[in-house]
């Protein structure tokens, strides 16, 4: 199995290489050379599978000769063993045809743990087995940086530095970040939006001096690996409602569009998906691209659904460069615009995304009275992200072919907003009740390139 970048200037790369490369050295995305194929049979034999099982079956012909086949079991087994339900990712009907799918029974209570506790593993087994270390950098818009912390947290062979945009994430998902324990672990409150931080990790890899000399590695969700993990609970889900008998929809409310990309592998590969939705909030730009008005830079407005506050989707990449038929050229022009305000897709990768991809936008307001009506009509509370996923669901949804939506955090990551909602504050699981006690250490950052660099060389273990 070959990785290629987007933008066609980069090494061809092993999954392994890709894994720890991170972005291309040309500024692009890794993706596989071809997408491989499950056959019917082997969609049906996931029936009654474990997630693990499902896990080894999807992901094992991307990885090539990276890991043996126990080592790579080894790897799944270790990274949900902290899962504290017995499914992963269970499955809860809110009404006729319409499914939650809980992507937050790991250790930081979100999505991001599928991918990042796999791979922790992964990196570990693949530095002891080189002797070498790596310096990871990475920006969240929240869930993406406990993730990363609670996954690397004590591992000789990594440091860690994360950026996050300073009083721009809750309560719960700054704790996460700034109080775990360990010398290898650096939460750093960058002066900006969530979009100054991606920018200033992507200006760090294309710095290639700085790159070599510190081994820098990434796993923010440019990182291959990262939606390759996500694409098996869309497997998991649609198995488990019938497929590949029968068709199933997904809605994913998302800001960096890697967790929908991620619905679109699973497509390729052979699941029957019949919708992808992708649920904006008020930070709107991917829908209104998917409706033929560009991709066009705005203002990030802070919301109460604070991951999903972004204006540039690094995954979007990805999904341009198969709407463009895999013309790297285009895609890199493309991306120098992006530098500016944005550009316009053309008509033809236009009605390619749109074969693919539907979208619905939501409101404050209307996220609010989501969280309401949910648990009025059913008892489910939901954090405002999943709040936005099941209002454009039912906008969306029609009764013959099931409808998932993608829950990608607890509701007790975000407080406030619940109770506003429903006047219940949602309680931390009692693995994390001493939440609020426990002391923080992060470092407060300027918006300066330079600044970031020379505190990471400095506080990184030599």
């Amino acid at each position: 199995m070959r990785y290629i970048s987007t933008r066609g200037n980069a090494p061809i790369l092993s999954f392994e290489q890709a894994m720890l490369s991170g972005l291309a050295r040309d500024g692009g995305l890794y993706v596989p050379e071809q997408i491989p194929n499950l056959d019917f049979k082997s969609i049906a034999a996931m029936q009654g599978q474990s997630y693990e099982q499902i896990a080894y079956t999807v992901m094992r012909p991307f990885i090539g000769d990276t890991f043996t086949d126990n080592e790579f079991r080894g790897c799944i087994d270790r990274a949900y063993a902290g899962f504290n339900h017995a499914a992963r990712a269970p499955l809860v009907q809110l009404d006729q045809g319409h499914f939650l799918l809980e992507l937050f029974h790991g250790p930081t209570l979100a999505f991001k743990d599928f991918a990042m506790q796999l791979i922790g593993q992964m990196f570990q087994t693949v530095l002891a087995r080189r002797g070498d270390r790596v310096t990871i950098v990475g920006a969240t818009s929240g869930d993406t940086g406990s993730a990363a912390i609670e996954a690397f947290r004590g591992l000789d062979s990594v440091d860690l530095f994360i950026l996050y945009p300073h009083g721009r994430v809750s309560e719960v998902q700054r704790r996460q970040m700034t109080t775990p324990v360990g010398t290898n672990l650096h939460a750093l409150a960058l002066d900006g939006d969530f979009d100054d931080c991606q920018a200033r990790v992507k200006d760090m890899f294309n710095d290639l001096k700085f790159r070599d000399d510190i081994g820098l590695a990434g796993v923010n969700s440019i990182n291959w690996a990262r939606v390759l993990a996500q694409v098996v609970y869309y497997f998991s889900a649609a198995v488990a409602l019938g497929a590949p008998l029968r068709e199933v929809s997904f809605t994913v409310p998302t800001g960096n569009f890697g967790d929908v990309f991620a619905g679109y592998i699973a497509k390729r590969i052979g699941l029957p998906i019949d919708k992808l939705v992708v649920a904006t909030n008020q930070n709107d730009i991917l829908h209104r691209c998917l409706n033929g008005y560009g991709y066009y830079k705005g203002e990030t407005i802070p919301s109460i659904s604070p991951s999903m506050d972004i204006q540039v989707s690094s995954n979007f990449e990805r999904a341009l460069f198969d709407a463009y038929d895999r013309e790297s050229n285009t895609v890199t022009g493309l991306m120098n615009e992006l530098k500016g305000r944005g550009f316009n897709v053309s008509e033809g990768a236009m009605q390619a995304l749109q074969e693919i991809y539907r979208s619905g936008r939501v409101s404050e307001a209307e996220t609010t009275a989501q969280i309401a009506a949910t648990f009025k009509e059913s008892g489910e509370l939901l954090c405002p992200h999943s709040a936005v996923g099941v209002k454009v669901a039912n906008d969306q949804r029609v009764t013959k072919t099931p409808m998932v939506t993608l829950a990608t955090a607890h509701p007790a990551k975000f407080p406030a907003a619940v109770e506003d909602a429903t006047d219940i504050c949602p309680s931390l699981p009692s693995s994390m009740a001493d939440l609020y006690e426990r002391t923080e250490r992060l470092t407060r950052m300027p918006n300066d390139l330079a600044v970031i660099i020379k505190h990471i060389k400095e506080n990184r273990s030599q």
